[in-house]
């Protein structure tokens, strides 16, 4: 009985400070935060009594939802979303859970000291897998939690997130082996020396690349955001697109001049479900055009916007697709759009938020697509393209990444942005769903990270929340604050280089997979052995 409460508490705490590491700057407890889980689960392990397998799994169960709860609760302020925000905590602590059981049963098989350090490979496998499927919730990346202390981790231009998510196991499973092995220990011992070396020498090597790096300073451009502050709930798709407009141009005012160079509007701006073959005849680009384009021809407009595409053609029809009447479909999309004297340019969102822009595998749940959550002014799924895009500029030699809300939490997949040619990232959102919480914070600090991963500057613009502009080394400036319209103005630079990881992708997320399937295998081939 003392056993498992021991257990239970040590569940409990690991719960605890994994969540504390998402707030008030506490990043330094996620060092530590496995620690208190892999010491029961050795407990459980060396004990030779039933059932291990379901206690070990129990206890990651309390451990991973409580803290899914904790860090993500905001999640339920969604008016729409109480119940599916009890189901996403559940589920995503479910699925932690099932993976973490799959490397302590590893472990086992194995039955050597080494196999503990296997949780890096199998829990970065996890989280590389988690950003790629319908169900993808990458809220929780480890490697997030140092959004919140940008300055340790610089070398993220070489590993991505996946590189903070390493670093920490490698931490935890280093402190937990020394407990375990030295159970009395003096401060100054060479294991506690091993343990702050393992903590202050990355540190130390990104406060370096920090101070060496050569801030940009070339092809100043200059970029105006507006944050209209619209209630997503009561007024943006109630208001009509007109007087939203209007309100946008007395911001503006003196603002955008001749100079200016890009205007940044959020996330579905533009609310009236543009027809994307007729959207040069509608009403809102005759707006822009009309009020800035042709006063400003240099000027280029970044803008979210509801749109549909009809399909005429049967090999054309998507698996999100609508019928519209016989031989006709639709789809619906959470689009970008860069509206300047040259034309549109269209990007479509594609890492949709599940529930709420997508139901999951549309392709077989199709006949329970009506049941998504209604936000954004649409039902069901929404449609998406394959490819990342980039938005074009002055002859070619500037480009913008288009990132649309939710596509800024997935790291690896910014980079198909930047690799098609992207000297910017403009990130537009709207975080008015989940009310002055923590969301919004979150949201805002992870961007820090695809700047410092890519080295592009970005302009981030959100209905309301934060919008600012953030450096190339993840450093925020002109901050709006929640709940007010703004209007922030600033010199952004370019960047045509590509880092390390902007290049090659998340190496180590690759290699974390190729090594989990081969001891899923080496796993399997061993329980078959036994049974023959």
């Amino acid at each position: 009985m003392r056993g498992r409460l021991n257990n239970l508490i040590l569940s409990l705490l690991s719960a605890v400070l994994l969540s504390a590491s998402w707030y008030c700057h506490l990043t330094i407890l996620i060092f530590f935060a496995f620690v208190p889980l892999l010491l029961a689960e050795d407990n459980i392990s060396s004990d030779p009594g039933a059932n291990r397998k379901l206690k070990v799994f129990r206890l990651a169960l309390l451990t991973f939802v409580s803290w899914n709860v904790l860090v993500t609760w905001w999640v339920y302020l969604i008016q729409f979303g109480k119940m599916a925000a009890i189901l996403a905590f559940v589920a995503n602590g479910l699925l932690m859970a099932i993976v973490f059981l799959i490397f302590s049963n590893i472990k086992k098989r194995i039955n050597k000291s080494w196999a503990v350090w296997l949780l890096i490979p199998v829990w970065l496998a996890w989280e590389h897998g988690h950003s790629l499927w319908d169900l993808a919730w990458t809220w929780l990346t480890l490697g997030n939690s140092f959004a919140f202390n940008h300055q340790w981790v610089q070398w993220y231009e070489f590993t991505g997130t996946s590189g903070g998510s390493a670093w920490a196991l490698f931490v935890n499973i280093l402190i937990f082996k020394t407990i375990k092995n030295y159970p009395s220990l003096k401060i100054y011992s060479k294991p506690i020396l091993k343990i702050a070396a393992a903590i202050i020498l990355p540190v130390l090597f990104s406060y370096l690349m920090y101070a060496l790096r050569k801030p940009l300073s070339k092809n100043a451009t200059d970029t105006v955001i507006v944050q209209p502050n619209i209630d997503p709930y009561n007024d943006k798709f109630e208001l009509g697109f007109d007087v939203q407009f209007k309100k946008m141009l007395g911001l503006i005012k003196g603002k955008v001049s001749s100079k200016t160079e890009y205007l940044v509007l959020p996330e579905t701006f533009i609310i009236d479900n543009l027809d994307e073959d007729q959207i040069e005849e509608s009403e809102a680009f005759d707006l822009f055009n009309d009020s800035l384009i042709k006063k400003f021809p240099r000027l280029k407009i970044v803008v979210g916007a509801s749109t549909i595409k009809f399909y005429r053609n049967e090999k054309d029809i998507t698996a999100t697709a609508r019928k519209y009447e016989d031989n006709l479909y639709f789809d619906y999309f959470n689009t970008a759009l860069q509206i300047d004297s040259g034309g549109i340019q269209i990007y479509h969102k594609s890492k949709l938020v599940p529930g709420s822009e997508l139901m999951p595998f549309p392709a077989l749940l199709k006949p329970l697509e009506n049941f998504a959550l209604e936000m954004g002014g649409t039902v069901g799924s929404l449609g998406l393209q394959k490819e990342r895009a980039s938005f074009k500029g002055n002859n070619n030699t500037l480009g913008v990444a288009p990132v649309v809300c939710y596509e800024s939490v997935f790291s690896d997949y910014v980079t198909g942005y930047i690799r098609k040619g992207a000297t910017f990232i403009f990130i537009i959102t709207n975080d008015g769903w989940w009310d002055d919480s923590p969301g919004y914070v979150q949201h805002l600090n992870y961007a820090r990270l695809r700047a410092i991963e890519n080295r592009r500057q970005i302009a981030r613009c959100a209905n309301t929340g934060t919008s600012c502009f953030i450096d190339e080394l993840g450093n925020i400036s002109e901050p709006t604050k929640w709940w007010q319209e703004a209007v922030i103005q600033k010199n952004i630079y370019p960047n045509k280089e590509l880092t390390f990881y902007s290049r090659f992708g998340d190496l180590l997320s690759y290699a974390s997979c190729v090594i989990t399937l081969g001891l899923l295998g080496f796993a399997l081939l061993q329980r078959f052995n036994k049974k023959a």
